[in-house]
């Protein structure tokens, strides 16, 4: 099934006749918000009589031509809004401008709604206004970040947003908490249900960074570990009686020194070859049998452990508390 992709931006002049459209709605909602106005003030009596009084002409001219027919004029209105939503509609579809198609009327609520010929209703046609905007912000001609009305509301919203999910952040830490000091098995439940389905995992992880660890430590301190096994073995040796009566004797010097020398360097071959031995298969199997022979006692807790365990989780979460807590829009905006 091939995917569907929005395009990335509309040619120049699709978007300015999306903008052209969009002030003739602007304005078709003017004069249908501004007649809906008037008519409704022209069924006050005090009203009626004052523009009677005033414009004889053009009371019997909007009594005879409007306000006869007013049904049929907002019903042409409505009309043009229905209208409105069709064909931006099937625009959002040719254009993949959302992810389905049928999601444009959920979008665009504000428009559906306005179609309805209620009072209370009517009014969401204004915020075309704001879809005006955007479009002529995202285009370049306006820059709406830099007016002092965006910039008023955008504090106080981001100041309620933020205000909000901290009160939800601590709420749902302090559930946790509570959670955390009334469960009676915490431990061991983490232990059955998070650590030992890993176990085979967490023990691999601990051979692979031991073998990385000593075996980059060895690489790096080599020279000082050969010099270091060279005057341990010199200085045994000196310190041995046995080697000083060998002195004593005849050609002695020289078989202490052979010794010394053989002595050293099989220690330093022994030493190179067990380091040598850490990336081999038999010293991974020996690591792991012994890790999984000490894991289920690692894991092994009591009762104060257990609460121990508690006590750290809930320090951490009142930790997380205090940081969520810490109003931070005071230092975007003071």
């Amino acid at each position: 099934m091939p995917i569907r992709r929005r395009y990335p931006q509309l040619p120049k002049p699709v978007e300015y006749a999306h903008i052209g459209w969009d002030l003739l709605i602007i304005v078709a909602v003017v004069l249908n918000l501004g007649l809906l106005l008037f008519d409704s003030l022209y069924l006050i009596g005090p009203f009626n009589q004052a523009v009677a009084s005033l414009a004889p002409g053009f009371h019997a001219f909007y009594e005879n031509e409007v306000h006869s027919r007013f049904f049929h004029i907002d019903l042409f209105f409505v009309g043009l809004f229905v209208v409105d939503i069709l064909l931006g509609w099937a625009a959002a579809i040719a254009e993949r401008r959302y992810h389905r198609w049928f999601f444009y009327p959920f979008v665009h609520w504000y428009d559906v709604l306005g179609c309805i010929p209620l009072s209370g209703f009517r009014l969401l046609r204004v915020l075309r206004v704001v879809s005006l905007l955007h479009r002529l912000h995202r285009l370049g001609l306006i820059n709406v970040t830099h007016w002092s009305i965006y910039q008023f509301f955008f504090k106080y919203y981001d100041i309620l947003l933020e205000e909000l999910s901290d009160r939800i952040a601590l709420r749902l830490l302090g559930n946790v908490q509570q959670q955390i000091m009334s469960s009676d098995s915490l431990t061991e439940r983490v232990i059955d249900r998070v650590i030992m389905p890993r176990k085979a995992a967490l023990i691999s992880e601990i051979v692979q960074r031991l073998e990385s660890t000593v075996g980059e430590a060895y690489q790096l301190n080599r020279d000082a570990a050969m010099s270091a096994i060279d005057n341990l073995v010199t200085r045994t040796l000196n310190e041995s009686p046995e080697i000083q009566r060998l002195h004593r004797l005849p050609m002695g010097q020289t078989t202490a020194s052979a010794m010394q020398a053989s002595i050293s360097g099989v220690a330093q071959r022994l030493v190179d070859e067990m380091a040598l031995g850490i990336h081999s298969p038999e010293f991974r199997q020996l690591v792991e049998r012994t890790a999984d022979s000490g894991f289920d006692s690692w894991l092994s807790v009591d009762q104060e452990s257990n609460r121990i365990t508690e006590l750290v989780l809930y320090d951490i979460l009142e930790m997380l508390k205090e940081q969520v807590n810490r109003q931070r829009w005071k230092d975007r905006y003071e």
